[in-house]
């Protein structure tokens, strides 16, 4: 016995704690495969969800873009409708009047006049067609001033007038603008002030005079 009282303690019966048995270490790592393989499969079925959500997303945006593509087709049309009634109405004006001119009893020659009266119609109609696409035709006089930004200068007249010079002389063409952008400028003549021949020699034998 111990001088306390108490029985000796042998070291190889010590009370300090029991080494791991091997079956502890296996649970403990099938507890962590168990976790492992559930969160992945926690996140797996999360990014289904979202792949599932994200392929709705894109579903509904692309029906949503078919159905405005669709409006757009359809609303197109509805502006196009008068411009294709005009148009049919000039198609028809015209085979009208090349019909008359084939024709094989035509016993007069075409009147100049009733010519230009038919093309003159035409022109309207046209304008009229453009007008319903919100395309307005402008018409230039003769004299006016001439403006870059509205006129498109297509020939050159010499002219004796300083007061002509630097207007419109002829038009050729009209133009045609929507919302106040010009879309086709008109096409003009614009006149220019002619040296005279005179003050030309005058000067030229000046010169020559001098020279001598």
């Amino acid at each position: 016995m111990s001088r306390d009282g108490e029985p000796p303690v042998s070291e190889a019966s010590g009370t300090g704690p029991e080494p791991a048995r091997p079956g502890d270490a296996g649970d403990a790592g099938a507890m962590l495969h168990a976790e492992v393989r559930d969160a992945l499969a926690g996140l797996t079925a999360r990014l289904d969800r979202e792949r599932e959500r994200a392929e709705h997303r894109e579903a509904v945006i692309d029906r949503l873009h078919e159905e405005n593509q669709r409006l757009r087709r359809g609303e197109l049309q509805a502006m196009l409708e008068p411009v294709r009634a005009a148009l049919y109405r000039l198609h028809d004006q015209a085979r009208r009047e090349s019909d008359r001119l084939r024709a094989p009893d035509l016993t007069e020659a075409p009147d100049p006049r009733r010519t230009a009266v038919l093309l003159a119609a035409l022109a309207d109609d046209v304008s009229d067609a453009l007008a319903r696409l919100g395309v307005e035709r402008f018409t230039v006089e003769p004299g006016a001033p001439y403006d870059a930004s509205r006129h498109r200068p297509v020939a050159v007249t010499p002219v004796d007038d300083p007061v002509a010079d630097g207007t419109v002389t002829a038009v050729q063409s009209d133009g045609f603008e929507q919302s106040g952008k010009v879309l086709r400028k008109a096409a003009v003549s614009v006149g220019r002030l002619a040296e005279p021949a005179a003050a030309g020699e005058a000067a030229h034998n000046g010169q020559t005079t001098n020279s001598g």
